[in-house]
């Protein structure tokens, strides 16, 4: 995918996921409700948008990675939508597929942008599960703040908890495999670019 096409994709993401996060901040509808959209209104733009300025800052000269960047954006797109189609109340899997799924898309862009490529592939592995689970850890403390320490959740919330972190370093795991597999396969076939 050529730079602009992926700036585009990014874009379309973002622009998507901040109309979402204003709809369940302001609309009242009842799928939004206890699920802390003040917060993630505040939060998700601030989050995605440092993934790109924090590249700009480190790697001065070299283009954004759009494509990567779309990834990371994808995982609270699809969060948010989660929400707008009352998936997270209605279908008892969704939250965990999404914790598994967005961990995986998340730590995979990351991975992407972050972890040298002359790592080994165990230890690219390693780095991308490691990184999924202190972003799963945060996560979880910023939700326990948010809506469940006063919410009707409090009850299940270690559980659910438990199975979360659980989910979200079994995804970031596997991006890590993906990406180290990617990357071994792409020197194989090129000499060493990807």
């Amino acid at each position: 995918m050529t730079g602009s096409r992926a700036a585009a994709l990014a874009i379309t993401i973002g622009v998507l996921t901040l109309g979402q996060l204003l709809l369940g901040t302001v609309s009242g509808w009842e799928q939004y409700d206890g699920k802390g959209f003040g917060w993630r209104l505040l939060a998700y733009p601030v989050l995605m948008i440092a993934v790109p300025l924090l590249w700009r800052v480190l790697r001065r000269g070299e283009p954004v990675p759009w494509g990567a960047v779309s990834l990371v954006w994808l995982a609270f797109l699809l969060d948010v939508s989660g929400n707008t189609a009352d998936l997270f109340d209605q279908l008892a899997w969704w939250d965990d597929a999404m914790h598994f799924l967005n961990w995986g898309l998340l730590c995979g862009g990351l991975g992407l942008m972050l972890v040298p490529r002359r790592l080994p592939a165990w230890l690219v592995v390693l780095v991308v599960a490691g990184l999924g689970a202190l972003l799963a850890i945060g996560w979880e403390l910023g939700e326990w703040y948010t809506f469940i320490r006063r919410g009707v959740e409090l009850d299940t919330a270690y559980e659910d908890t438990l199975g979360d972190l659980a989910l979200g370093t079994l995804g970031a795991t596997v991006a890590g495999v993906v990406l180290a597999r990617h990357r071994r396969a792409a020197e194989a076939g090129t000499g060493g670019a990807a």
